[in-house]
């Protein structure tokens, strides 16, 4: 399983370690990934992803899963997110038909 935030697409980053010495070793910088529920208004269920805790709080100042959805590229989002993202698409796009 990959370290990929699954609606930001925030993902690892490389580094250097710094010793007093300033002797410099690789390391890496994991991003906080934590596995969420979150509810999804139009479809009416909960889907559970590996979000980091950024992707969190602007789910959340976005005003939830669905809107975060629609204003966000493809290219960013995991497949299961893209999936989830046209699903939602075609939902919306029959509420506002109907």
């Amino acid at each position: 399983m990959s370290r990929i935030c699954e609606l930001t697409g925030k993902g690892r980053m490389v580094g250097n370690n710094v010793s007093h010495a300033n002797n410099k070793t690789k390391r890496t910088f994991l991003p906080n990934l934590q596995n969420v529920t979150l509810m999804s208004e139009a479809l009416g269920t909960s889907v559970k992803l590996r979000v980091s805790t950024h992707g969190i709080r602007s789910v959340e100042h976005v005003g939830g899963l669905d809107n975060w959805l629609v204003k966000t590229s493809d290219d960013k989002l995991s497949l299961r997110a893209r999936r989830l993202k046209r699903d939602v698409s075609k939902k919306l796009s029959t509420q506002v038909a109907a």
